[in-house]
């Protein structure tokens, strides 16, 4: 394995002069088509983020494939709109509703379509005529969990899910505190929430709690210095693989990545989303009876309380959980990627 330098172009109004997203596309598509020239591959993998790699696959006459590091952001009449925080209805009553609302709150998938294929056409490719351009129909590597993604009327071929891709970065053991209460652990996002409201809200909350509390900064030091009660430790960074096969829960912020470890652990979450996808996590892990959800309005000490109260208090949440570990044991996503990549290679 070697890395080749990603072409950076800045897209956000933080400097000088920033791109729009497809401009800054356009550009590095050019620079990777290079890579893809030198390196000479069979098959190009591109995350659904990086149009750039896309483009230049397609310029260079390059099979690729789509990496969607999460649940599928594509959905059917019927399907609440995605990352609002709707849960598939399960009348349907509730589906004809989303089916009605779909068109006037999805209008953003029409002008993305107008936007890809604007790059497209600068780059020399042709238009297409589908939303969601960014996903292969060659193949689309979906890395989550199948009980995360809602059924579909559709049967897609090029669509594979693979269960979660798990990795991290290597660290040790950290003390847990004492007891044999049940131990939480309180993960909260490295991207969002620099105040560490959630971090404060849970180490309030659950003082007194018959609960143990490990909890991490992801060394972010939150607005103001918590006050860490006597259940609970806090520590600047914590190993997932290492610590949450030995907890009862976990409350997070719903990054995909924290939600599938959880889950792959064998512990419910409680879900407290804050932005981005988010919000559609939390509506799978609550579709999946595989945790609750807190919205940002109730992340405050009583809000996250009872919502871990609520989720100790139901045997159900920790026993689907525990399916959900089970399926992962037999079911290796990277294996299954792999397996999927090189059949498509063969073809």
């Amino acid at each position: 394995m070697r890395f080749a330098a990603a072409p950076e172009y800045q897209v956000f109004p933080t400097r000088e002069r920033p791109l729009k997203p497809y401009a800054a596309a356009v550009r590095a598509s050019a620079v990777t088509a290079r890579v893809i020239r030198e390196v000479d591959p069979e098959i190009v993998v591109a995350d659904i983020l990086t149009v750039a790699a896309a483009l230049a696959a397609e310029l260079e006459e390059r099979p690729w494939v789509t990496l969607v590091p999460h649940v599928l952001p594509m959905g059917e009449p019927g399907f609440p709109v995605y990352a609002l925080g709707g849960v598939r209805p399960r009348t349907r009553v509730g589906e004809r509703m989303w089916r009605l609302a779909r068109p006037l709150l999805m209008k953003g998938e029409e002008r993305g379509r107008r936007e890809l294929n604007g790059a497209r056409e600068r780059v020399g490719l042709p238009p297409l005529e589908h939303v969601h351009g960014g996903i292969s129909r060659r193949l689309a590597l979906v890395a989550t969990f199948p009980q995360l993604e809602y059924p579909r009327r559709s049967d897609e071929p090029w669509l594979r899910v693979t269960g979660p891709l798990l990795w991290e970065q290597p660290f040790g053991e950290v003390s847990l505190p004492p007891g044999d209460e049940p131990l939480v652990l309180v993960a909260p996002s490295t991207s969002q929430d620099p105040d560490g409201r959630l971090l404060l809200a849970s180490l309030e909350g659950l003082a007194g709690e018959p609960v143990r509390v490990l909890a991490t900064t992801n060394r972010r030091a939150p607005a103001r210095s918590p006050a860490v009660p006597a259940n609970a430790r806090l520590v600047d960074w914590v190993s997932y693989a290492r610590t949450m096969p030995r907890c009862d829960a976990v409350v997070c912020h719903a990054g995909h990545g924290t939600v599938v470890r959880a889950l792959a652990s064998g512990v419910p979450v409680v879900a407290c989303p804050h932005a981005g996808d988010m919000a559609e996590n939390a509506a799978r892990v609550r579709w999946a009876g595989a945790g609750v959800s807190l919205p940002r309005r109730f992340q405050t000490p009583r809000g996250v309380r009872l919502a871990l109260r609520r989720l100790l208090g139901d045997p159900s949440y920790a026993r689907r959980a525990a399916e959900l570990r089970d399926w992962a044991e037999r079911h290796d996503g990277a294996a299954l990627a792999a397996d999927e990549l090189e059949r498509v290679m063969q073809r």
